[in-house]
Parts: C-alpha cells; sequence; structure tokens
C-alpha cells in the first residue's frame, strides 16, 4: 500500500496552498515559473536576433545586394580605365605621327589634298530605312 500513496498526491497539498496569503501564492507561482519564461525569452530573443542578421539594415541580405553592386562598379571602372588608355594612345598618335593627324583632318573635318574631289553622300536616317525593311 505505500506505493499507492506515492502514485496519488495527498490532497491536502492544495487546500493548504488555498489559505496562504495572495503575496505568497504568487511568489511560489513567480518561482515555478521564471525558468519556462525565461527560456521562451530566451528564444524568441535569439530568434529576432537572427532575423536581424540576416534582414536588418546591415544584414547579409544587404550585404549580398552591395557586394553585386560593388562588382559593377568594378566592371564599370576597368572598363573606363580601358577607354581612356586606348584614348590616351590615340592622343599621343595624333601629337606625333603625321599621317594620323592627315587622317584625322580628312575624315573628321572633309579636308582634301589639292587635286581632290570630296563626294558626300547624305546619311541615311533610321526612318528612311524602316519602310524599306517592312516591305519584305
Amino acid at each position: 500500500m505505500p506505493e499507492q500513496a506515492d502514485m496519488y498526491p495527498p490532497i491536502a497539498e492544495p487546500l493548504a496552498r488555498a489559505s496562504e496569503p495572495l503575496p505568497r501564492r504568487v511568489l511560489n507561482w513567480a518561482m515555478r515559473a521564471w525558468r519556462p519564461a525565461g527560456s521562451v525569452m530566451a528564444v524568441c530573443l535569439a530568434l529576432l536576433l537572427g532575423w536581424h542578421v540576416v534582414n536588418g539594415k546591415h544584414g547579409l541580405t544587404t550585404w549580398n545586394q552591395k557586394r553585386v553592386e560593388d562588382k559593377q562598379l568594378q566592371k564599370e571602372i576597368d572598363d573606363l580605365q580601358q577607354e581612356n588608355a586606348r584614348l590616351h594612345t590615340r592622343v599621343d598618335r595624333l601629337k606625333s605621327n603625321p599621317d594620323e593627324i592627315e587622317h584625322e583632318a580628312r575624315e573628321k573635318l572633309h579636308y582634301a589634298k589639292p587635286g581632290e574631289v570630296i563626294y558626300a553622300l547624305p546619311e541615311a536616317s533610321a526612318s528612311q530605312s524602316q519602310p524599306a525593311t517592312q516591305n519584305r
């Protein structure tokens, strides 16, 4: 029979708790509930911190976007540096090579040597070339 006594809680214990003053019952409840409540708060705080690390102002999502933007800007810088080097080479040739100077003068300014005749053809505008392609 002692085994059955261990299986069932005594009825007198809840009755004794009911007769305790309210502040003591609140204190007892708080002492029993602080660990589970603290665990829940810690889990919520960890989840909030994890969300902030991924989606926050300086989170992984923003970092990834900035990394892609950095790659695009770096490519643009490289392209501009190549174009700058090409233009510097062209300027140096125009300063030192008389054949380049003559070619540029003929091309841009339509200069001609004595006795040469230059024929200028009208440039085809985009509106004139479209109907020809539509008829096909």
